[in-house]
């Protein structure tokens, strides 16, 4: 694709996703922040929008026919693969790394106070996602899936599919701010000298789930959304 300054981060990562990895490596959200054009993100950031199109233009240039194009998916192919994918990591997750805090907690924590904000904010997360993902899995996404189906649905009991979808958006905002938060008190999930295994273990595990976090954010908000929002109304 033709990038310009006017070229929405979103549409970036939408055209090709090996271009998360050079705007995650500048420090751009291309996620809840998808919506921005590459030149406000720069200037957010204090960047060269030149330099950034260049290094995304040439980490995207060969041929990558392993890739995923998820511009190209039908909404039903991507609810599957969010639900099977991204979900179910979540769930995968939330109980192993609530495990490792409190260890971490018990073990580490008359030393490393800040874990207890950790264990704390983990637990904010924890709720907000299940609570998100039961709401996806239960009422948008089934609707979206019928829409796209073509078929005969009655007037949903939440009116136009602009407003689940905008709460949607408006709880990835909430969920990414929290991982913001726990990257901030970890040090950028850096263990102390004095950590253990348990403590290298959990921190990696912390910044596997920001990352999920942000392909799944950038998969619903910047893809399914808008493909979602185009559907025709019965």
């Amino acid at each position: 694709m033709t990038i310009t300054g006017e070229t929405t981060v979103g549409e970036l990562v939408a055209a090709d996703f090996r271009a998360a990895a050079v705007l995650s490596r500048f420090g751009i959200d291309f996620c809840c922040g998808g919506k921005r054009t590459l030149a406000d993100a720069c200037v957010a950031r204090q960047l060269d929008p030149a330099r950034v199109a260049t290094e995304v233009s040439a980490a995207c240039e060969a041929a990558d026919r392993s890739a995923p194009r998820f511009a190209d998916w039908e909404p039903q192919a991507l609810v599957a693969f969010i639900v099977g994918r991204h979900h179910a990591y979540v769930r995968r997750a939330l109980p192993a790394v609530n495990s490792y805090l409190g260890k971490l907690v018990s073990s580490h924590g008359d030393r490393h106070p800040e874990l207890r904000e950790v264990e704390r904010l983990w637990g904010v997360i924890s709720d907000e996602m299940i609570a998100h993902m039961a709401k996806e899995e239960q009422v948008l996404f089934p609707y979206i899936v019928q829409l796209a189906d073509g078929a005969d649905v009655s007037t949903p009991p939440f009116g136009s599919i602009e407003f689940p979808i905008r709460m949607m958006e408006m709880e990835h905002e909430s969920a990414g701010d929290v991982m913001a938060r726990i990257r901030q008190v970890t040090d950028d999930y850096r263990p102390p000298a004095d950590g253990c295994t348990t403590y290298r273990v959990c921190f990696q595990e912390l910044q596997a789930f920001e990352d999920d976090l942000h392909a799944h954010v950038h998969l619903e908000n910047n893809v399914l959304f808008p493909k979602a929002r185009a559907l025709p109304l019965p």
